[in-house]
Order: C-alpha cells, then sequence, then structure tokens
C-alpha cells in the first residue's frame, strides 16, 4: 500500500511538471502561419476566420498568411477582408515563395493586411470581376459589380494608408505589377526572401489593430504552423473550378439518364449528390 502510494506521489509530481512545461512553452513568443495555395472560397474563409480567432487564443504576436492564388470568389473575399479589418490580432500577408501570386482576390486580402509584403519574383494584381466561367459581365450589372469593386478595393487601401490609385486601377483596368513596382508604388510595405526575413523586416513597425497603436516586436519569435481540417480541405478541394464544373456535369448526365431510364435510381442520386 506504502509502495503504490509512493508511485501516485511520483506520477502526479511528474503530471505537474508536465502541465508547467507545456505552460510555459504556450507562453512563449510565437506567431501562427497558414499558408494559402490555390483559389479563394467558402473553405478558405472558414480557415482563415479560425485562424484568427485561435491567434487571439494563444496571444500570437502575429498572424502570417501565405498566400498564392489567382483568385476566387467574391462573397468569400469579402468574409475575409471583414475578418481582416476586425482582428484583434496583426495579421501579416505574405505572398509567397517565389513565382507566386495574389491575382483577383488576393489583392483585396494583400491591400487588407496589417502588413503586406511579397517574396522576389511576384507579382500582384488583375482584379477585374469576372463571372464565374471566367466571361466578362456586361450591361447595367457589369457596370455595377464594377463600381462595387473599385469602391471596396479604394476603401480597403485608404483604411491601410496605401495606394488607392493603383487599388482602383487594379479593378477597373485590371493592372497588374511585380513585387518591385509594388513597393514603390506603396503598395506593400516590404519585400522578403523568406519567413525569417520578413520576421526581421516587419519587427518595428508601428499597426493600428481595432483603432489602438501596436508595436511589433517579432525578432527570433518562433513560427507555428497551421493546416486546414478534414473538412475545409474536402470543401476546397471540390470549390475548384474545374473540380465544381466536372461535378455539375456530372450531376447533370446522371439527371438525365435518371429521366431517360425512370427506375434506375442510381444514376438519379449520384447526380444530386453531384450538383
Amino acid at each position: 500500500m506504502k509502495t503504490l502510494r509512493i508511485y501516485f506521489c511520483i506520477a502526479l509530481l511528474l503530471a505537474s511538471v508536465t502541465v508547467l512545461a507545456q505552460s510555459k512553452d504556450g507562453a512563449e513568443p510565437h506567431v501562427d502561419l497558414i499558408a494559402i495555395d490555390g483559389t479563394i472560397n467558402p473553405a478558405v474563409a472558414d480557415f482563415i476566420h479560425e485562424s484568427i480567432a485561435r491567434a487571439k487564443a494563444t496571444e500570437a504576436r502575429a498572424l502570417i498568411i501565405q498566400m498564392d492564388t489567382p483568385g476566387g470568389l467574391v462573397e468569400s473575399t469579402r468574409s475575409i477582408v471583414k475578418d481582416m479589418l476586425a482582428t484583434p490580432v496583426p495579421i501579416i500577408v505574405y505572398v509567397a515563395p517565389s513565382g507566386a501570386r495574389a491575382g483577383s482576390a488576393g489583392v483585396f486580402i494583400t491591400l487588407a493586411a496589417h502588413v503586406a509584403a511579397m517574396a522576389p519574383a511576384t507579382n500582384i494584381g488583375a482584379a477585374h470581376p469576372v463571372a464565374g466561367s471566367g466571361e466578362e459581365v456586361k450591361g447595367a450589372m457589369g457596370e455595377k459589380i464594377l463600381n462595387d469593386m473599385a469602391a471596396f478595393s479604394e476603401a480597403i487601401a485608404q483604411k491601410r494608408g496605401r495606394n488607392t490609385e493603383w487599388a482602383i486601377d487594379a479593378v477597373r483596368k485590371s493592372v497588374s505589377i511585380t513585387e518591385t513596382e509594388a513597393l514603390k508604388k506603396k503598395v506593400i510595405d516590404l519585400v522578403a526572401q523568406d519567413i525569417n526575413d520578413l520576421l526581421q523586416r516587419s519587427s518595428g513597425r508601428t499597426v493600428e489593430v481595432n483603432g489602438n497603436k501596436q508595436d511589433l516586436v517579432l525578432k527570433n519569435v518562433r513560427v507555428v504552423r497551421y493546416e486546414m481540417n478534414l473538412k475545409q480541405r474536402i470543401l476546397n478541394s471540390i470549390a475548384h473550378p474545374n473540380i465544381a464544373y466536372l461535378l455539375m456535369m456530372a450531376g447533370i448526365l446522371g439527371l438525365y439518364m435518371e429521366f431517360a431510364h425512370p427506375g434506375v435510381i442510381f444514376p438519379g442520386v449520384a447526380g444530386a449528390i453531384c450538383l
């Protein structure tokens, strides 16, 4: 019995040491890092929303969004920008690695960051709105959408103190520029070789977070990387325009076969699921 008590005390001591070690590790200065590689869609919007909440809960000094995107859905973009403008945590958008781009929706997300950065040999721009299949929206509706997105881009750039004229041209004229031009035109704040260089160059900057001035202290902090959860990965995959198009065609074909051969059931069910 005495031996059991000794073992119990030892186990309790070890557990206490582990908890203290974990608490100390959790309190260590760190930044969160997520990567967006692909189109902007509801899964990405949910991922960024979740990441902002987690960064606040863990008291991260900043959230880095490493991004390479050709663009995406307007509603998802607006949702992301709303979260970024209201975030309690400083957000750094980093267009990387070399060869990456912040196209279309990526322009708005980059402009909305507290610190906007790009890697060498990257580009940003071409934010003219188009329909889901890529064609231009014409007529009165097209003009309404264009004016709305131009004003949206201007408002974001104005809020973050960036080049409003270029922000408007990116939407109206679909202009696109390299990271060197973006830095000269004050579209972004800095060009960084990698994450460590990004942290070094961002440290010491003063940003406005929810109306309060905040100094970024990011030198030698730990970088904690996070990935999408399973649900977000699945939704992100099927939200790709090519996959979505194939699912739509498969859905139409399945329903056609069901109507042409009533009672087969499987094509109709499969088609409905695809749609």
